[in-house]
């Protein structure tokens, strides 16, 4: 009787969703208001040089370049000319979603991050038709000729399924040649594309990490839950890849060939008290930017008042961890 009881106790306990060990809190530094965004919704943050650029989920023909002299920032319009978009081989369905949504919210192209090279070169990528954009300094924009090998890999590992849940973020490393591909949800996953010649391919393959699965919401968060793994932006630095996990409010910093998790910072303790919180059952940081001094994290609040009535996207900077991004354990 006894050891029955045992292993019914042993059964029970291994069932029950275990909440992680704490991970370190990063420091607030300020917060900017986003003046200018004619679709708000800032999906995407870019440093190309000393200026900081912008993109939202809801313009297909513009980006923009962050004026930061003030506390307030100012969002300036630069117009893109778009070309058609090639098919990059997702399926018929999913593109039809995309086309009706398109109707309803706007934002055919579904802009979702920005990164640049050290050449001063845009890339954007899109999540209704898993493209990404090249907007050079001079010149015209054109799509990427990425191999269609990149969308069937995703798709046979489990990535690119579902309508709304493709790409949500990419980085470059500075001799642009190599991008890497955020799949955002169920299952989320970490792509690499490599130039070769005058296309974009696999190296051997092109899927880093794919994974499902669910992780406890902060304890800051009201009636916190099992969430959905998410990836939501990338960025690279030192040659290290940091993703933005917006569901349970963290910053990973990850090997950049093997996409491992090395260590991780919260932002939850900052972004969830008193008038910074939203009353979404969900995160909104949509937007990364890591460099030596911090991090940029950008909010797509899709209009969504915060607590306290503010209605404009917001950036956060925070501050590097003690001992710096490269800080072992």
């Amino acid at each position: 009787m006894r050891l029955g009881f045992a292993l019914a106790c042993g059964l029970l306990l291994t069932s029950i969703t275990v909440r992680a060990e704490p991970v370190p809190e990063l420091r607030l530094l300020s917060g900017h208001v986003v003046n200018g965004m004619r679709g708000g919704n800032l999906s995407g943050l870019a440093q190309c040089g000393n200026e900081l650029w912008a993109v939202s989920d809801r313009d297909d023909d513009q980006i923009y370049r962050l004026d930061t002299r003030e506390p307030a920032w100012e969002a300036e319009t630069v117009h893109i000319d778009v070309p058609p978009v090639p098919d990059s081989g997702l399926p018929w369905g999913l593109k039809s979603s995309v086309w009706g949504a398109s109707f309803v919210r706007g934002g055919d192209l579904d802009f979702e991050g920005i990164t640049c090279d050290s050449a001063g070169n845009r890339y954007i990528v899109s999540e209704g038709h898993a493209a990404v954009l090249q907007v050079p300094s001079t010149g015209p924009a054109a799509w990427l000729k990425i191999s269609p090998m990149m969308v069937r890999e995703a798709r046979a590992r489990g990535l690119l399924l579902q309508f709304n849940a493709l790409f949500e973020g990419l980085a470059i490393n500075p001799a642009g040649d190599q991008i890497w591909l955020a799949a955002e949800r169920q299952g989320r996953g970490l792509l690499l594309v490599k130039r070769q010649q005058a296309t974009w391919d696999c190296d051997g393959g092109c899927v880093l990490l794919s994974e499902a699965g669910m992780e406890m919401q902060p304890e800051q968060f009201p009636r916190a839950k099992a969430v959905p793994r998410d990836f939501s932006d990338l960025s690279l630095f030192n040659g290290k890849l940091f993703t933005l996990e917006r569901n349970v409010y963290r910053i990973c910093r990850r090997d950049a060939q093997t996409a491992k998790v090395e260590r991780c910072w919260s932002y939850a303790a900052e972004l969830l008290q008193g008038d910074r919180r939203y009353p979404q059952n969900y995160g909104l940081e949509e937007a990364l930017i890591v460099d030596a001094d911090g991090a940029w994290i950008g909010v797509d609040n899709n209009f969504g008042p915060r607590v306290d009535g503010e209605v404009r996207p917001v950036v956060w900077r925070f501050a590097a961890p003690e001992g710096g991004w490269s800080a072992r354990p």
